[in-house]
Order: structure tokens, then C-alpha cells, then sequence
């Protein structure tokens, strides 16, 4: 497998979704500022959202794309592939039809239930659940999109799956375009565009599938063989999701009693923490998931270790210098990125100060996502239900404890101590199997990557007062000043990482030439 191109195309293209969605956020931070509206559209995207990771994303990946991978790669071959996709697909669409139907119906109860300290405020409250309703519609769509891009991945065609997310940013920044006005009219707005970006995935992903040989037919729903291992499978990954999600749903109830503007504030600083999460973590997981099915079905577990000891390798490399960056330069980049119009001063300090927390917790996040498909090849789906309830527990203790004391902070500092802890324990269990351990010579690496993200660190805060005032002047100027200090910084970074061993050649190439690598 050549994980380094694999990484490459969709660490690029979800870059190129990345973008548009800084640009959406740019744009929604100065039309709708951190207002009331602006909370109410929050809750309305972050509700399907979080859903869609429990059932589209995460658990739906753990089940099916092992299952399919191997009838892929056996006797029966596509036809064989084909048949199981179209059997999980004749069960899964009516099922979450269903779903959210029942939520349309329930949801002021829902949106009571996560944010009822609203209700005091009618206008706000109504506003939230009319935006849900519009917006819910999008968990359907985009769980459709996931079993599509899972057939593709499969195959090892990663472009139209790492591209779509870019098509919902598109329909999000002409919704912000064509209803500029501020207030409930844009929130509205963007709602519509949210459903209508699902839509749009939804087609991109039908059509690549087809191009790839795979072009499903809705079955009746029936309990065949396929759809009963996918089941045993899945339930466990869905339940484990559902824990994480969980505590979504906790953050979210404790953000929406924090003064107003606050579920804005997590929002921008998210997004630039999810700027790495995506293009590192999430492309290293979604290229090694299907080649360490292969090597685990073929009985060959050192292979699989290989590719996890890469990708590993190239999760710290690339993440240590965005998290040093992320922390040190955080008021300024979200005061380059976000400040103007409706969004002030004062809101894009409150919002640095909470990305500095949460990026500490970064290189976890994106660790995670190398180390569970360990587990999720295995068709281990219930050692990571089991630390993920840990963390669940971990979690609400933590908002009670530190959030009185620190508000918005200690909302953002429990995120950031959760998501370690659940990266320790899920690394030292799959350690103790014997699966996968660190060794000598990749905790050196490592700890010379360490060297250099700490003299990056330095470098920074020392152009970081030098260029302090081009952060107070025009937003061009805050983006160049920005852009400057970041490039100085990961220019030291990648120099010194090299000159003292902290990356090896191959990953010179895949960062400079892009060269096409096999695995170690």
C-alpha cells in the first residue's frame, strides 16, 4: 500500500475543504458576530453533527469497511462486495429515516433538554428548534455519503470521499453570501444550506460509486447473514460512539448556560483545532483502517504494526509544530481570522484563550485516530466502548469541577485532559495484547521531534512580539503578520527535525516532493 500517497490525497483535499470552511467561518463571524442567532444556528448544526459522527462516521466505518474489505478482496470479489453493501444499505437508509423523523417531531423536547436555561428567552429557543428541524435532514444524508465512502475507500479511491465535505462549505458560504443581513434571516439561511450541501455530497459520492464499479440498488430490508455480522459488529462501535457523543451532548448542555456567545467561542476555536485533527489524524486513519484489515485477515500482524508504527511517526511529526503553533499564536490567528463586523475584539481573545487550552490536547486527538484501528480490524469494537464510558465519567466530573471556578475555560481544559486520557489507555490495552508498541528507535524520533517543536516554541513567542503590531492593524495586515510567524516557525521546525534525526528521508519526500511511498 503506498500510505504515503493515500495520506497525501486526502490530507489534500480535506485541506482544500478546510479552506472553504475558514472561509465560511470568516464570513459567519463578521455577519452573525457571537449573538443570539448566532448560538441558535450553532445548536441547530452542532445537533445533526454530532449524530452524524455516531452513526456516519466512526461506528459505520468499524463495521463495514473491514466486512467489505475482505468480501472485496476474497473469492466472491465486487459482485460479492456489491450484494453486502446493497443488503447494509436496504436496512440502514430506512432506519435512519426513521430516526429523524422521530426527532422532527420531538425536537423542542430535544433542544429543552440541551439547552433550557433558553427557554427563558422564547425568541431564542423557538429559533433553535425551527434551525434543527431544517438542519436534521443533513444526518441522513451525510450517513449515506459515509457507506459510499466506505465502498470507495475500500477500494482505495479516496478522492471524492476526502472532497465532499468541501461541497457543504460551498453551499454554506453562498447561504452567507446571498443573505447577508445578520440575525434569524442568515441563520435561516445557513440551515437551508446545510441540508442542501448533504444533498450535494450525497450525489458526488452516488456518482463516484458508480464510477467505481459499484452501483447499489435499494433492497427490502431483510436480516441476511452479511447484515447480521455487520450488526454484531456495529452495535458495539455505536455504543462506544455514543459515549463520545455523549459527551458532545454534556459540553454542549454546560456551554449553553455560559454566558451568551460561548457555544460561538467553542465553535471558532474547534474549528482550528480540527484544521490538523482532519487533514493529519483523520487522513492517517482512514488510510491505514483498510491496510491493516488486509494485513490482519491475511494472518500477517507484524505488517499491520508497520503501518501503524508510519503513521504514528507521521501524526507526531506533523502535529507537535500545529499544536506549538495553534497554542502560542492563538489571539492573534483568531483575531487575523475571525475579528470584524459583529465579532469583536474581546470575543476573538475569549476565543484564543480557548483554542490555547484545547489544542493541548491535539496530539491525543490525532493519536486516537491511529491507534483505534488497531482495535477496529480486529473487530475489537467493545474495548473502545469500555474506555470511552471511562472517559464519559471523566468528563462530567471534570465540567463540574473545573467549569464553576473557570467557566468557558474549564469547559475547554476538560475536553483537552479527557482526550488524553482516552489516548493512554486505548494505546497501553492494544500494548498489552502485543498489537502494537512503540519502539526504541520511534520514541527517539519522537522525542527529537519534541526538541524541535520546543525551539519552535521559542522562535514564536519571540516573533510574536516583534510583529505585534501588525496583529492590531487591518485584516490583511493580521494575516500577514500571522502567516509570517507561522511560516518562520515551521520553517525552524522542519529544519531542525531534520538536522537532528526527527524525521527520516521518506518523510522529506512526502512533504516536499510528494514522493509515492511504500510502507516500512
Amino acid at each position: 500500500m503506498k500510505l504515503g500517497k493515500a495520506i497525501g490525497t486526502i490530507g489534500g483535499l480535506t485541506m482544500v475543504s478546510r479552506v472553504l470552511g475558514f472561509m465560511r467561518d470568516m464570513l459567519m463571524s463578521r455577519i452573525m458576530g457571537a449573538t443570539m442567532a448566532a448560538d441558535a444556528f450553532q445548536l441547530a448544526f452542532r445537533i445533526p453533527n454530532t449524530f452524524r459522527r455516531l452513526f456516519g462516521e466512526g461506528a459505520f466505518s468499524a463495521g463495514f469497511v473491514p466486512l467489505f474489505s475482505q468480501r472485496l478482496h476474497r473469492e466472491g470479489g465486487i459482485e460479492d462486495a456489491r450484494k453486502f453493501s446493497e443488503e447494509v444499505l436496504g436496512v440502514f437508509l430506512p432506519s435512519l429515516f426513521a430516526f429523524v423523523l422521530l426527532f422532527e417531531l420531538i425536537m423542542p423536547a430535544f433542544v429543552w433538554a440541551l439547552a433550557s436555561e433558553w427557554v427563558d428567552n422564547p425568541a431564542k429557543f423557538d429559533l433553535a428548534v425551527n434551525l434543527t428541524r431544517i438542519t436534521m435532514p443533513y444526518l441522513l444524508l451525510i450517513s449515506l455519503v459515509s457507506l459510499f465512502a466506505g465502498v470507495l475507500n475500500s477500494m482505495t479511491r479516496f478522492i471524492a470521499a476526502a472532497f465532499a465535505p468541501a461541497l457543504l462549505n460551498m453551499a454554506m458560504v453562498v447561504a452567507l453570501i446571498i443573505v447577508p443581513e445578520g440575525g434569524p434571516k442568515t441563520a435561516y439561511a445557513l440551515s437551508i444550506g446545510v441540508t442542501i450541501g448533504g444533498v450535494l455530497q450525497t450525489g458526488l459520492l452516488w456518482w463516484a460509486a458508480r464510477r467505481a464499479g459499484i452501483s447499489l440498488r435499494l433492497r427490502k430490508p431483510q436480516m441476511t447473514p452479511g447484515v447480521r455480522q455487520f450488526i454484531n459488529v456495529v452495535i458495539p462501535a455505536t455504543l462506544g460512539a455514543g459515549v463520545y457523543q455523549v459527551a458532545q451532548f454534556i459540553d454542549t448542555f454546560f456551554a449553553t448556560r455560559l454566558p451568551e456567545g460561548s457555544l460561538s467561542y467553542m465553535n471558532y476555536s474547534d474549528r482550528l483545532n480540527q484544521l490538523p485533527l482532519s487533514v493529519i489524524g483523520t487522513a492517517l486513519g482512514t488510510a491505514i483502517l483498510p491496510a491493516i484489515s488486509r494485513f490482519i485477515d491475511k494472518d500477517e500482524p507484524e505488517e499491520a504494526a508497520k503501518v501503524q508504527g508510519q503513521a504514528l511517526e507521521l501524526a507526531m511529526l506533523l502535529t507537535l509544530p500545529a499544536a506549538i503553533a495553534l497554542w502560542v499564536v492563538s489571539v492573534p490567528l483568531v483575531t487575523a481570522l475571525f475579528q470584524g463586523g459583529r465579532f469583536t475584539l474581546e470575543d476573538a481573545r475569549i476565543t484564543g484563550n480557548v483554542l490555547a487550552i484545547i489544542v493541548s490536547g491535539l496530539p491525543a486527538y490525532v493519536l486516537v485516530k491511529v491507534i483505534t484501528p488497531g482495535f477496529y480490524a480486529r473487530k475489537d469494537t467493545k474495548t473502545p466502548v469500555k474506555t470511552a464510558g471511562i472517559v464519559l465519567l471523566a468528563n462530567i466530573v471534570l465540567n463540574f469541577v473545573l467549569i464553576p471556578p473557570f467557566g468557558i475555560y474549564g469547559l475547554a481544559s476538560a475536553i483537552a485532559l479527557c482526550s488524553w486520557l482516552n489516548c493512554v489507555m486505548l494505546y497501553v490495552i492494544l500494548s498489552k495484547r502485543g498489537h502494537f508498541r512503540i519502539q526504541p528507535w520511534l520514541w527517539s524520533r519522537i522525542a527529537r521531534q519534541a526538541v524541535a517543536a520546543a525551539l519552535m516554541a521559542a522562535v514564536l513567542i519571540v516573533l510574536e512580539r516583534v510583529f505585534a503590531d501588525w496583529f492590531s492593524g487591518s485584516t490583511i495586515h493580521r494575516l500577514i503578520g500571522v502567516s509570517t510567524v507561522v511560516g518562520a516557525g515551521g520553517a525552524v521546525y522542519l529544519l531542525t527535525a531534520f538536522a537532528i534525526g526527527g524525521m527520516n528521508r521518506d518523510d522529506v519526500m512526502i512533504l516536499l516532493r510528494r514522493k509515492k511511498v511504500s510502507d516500512k
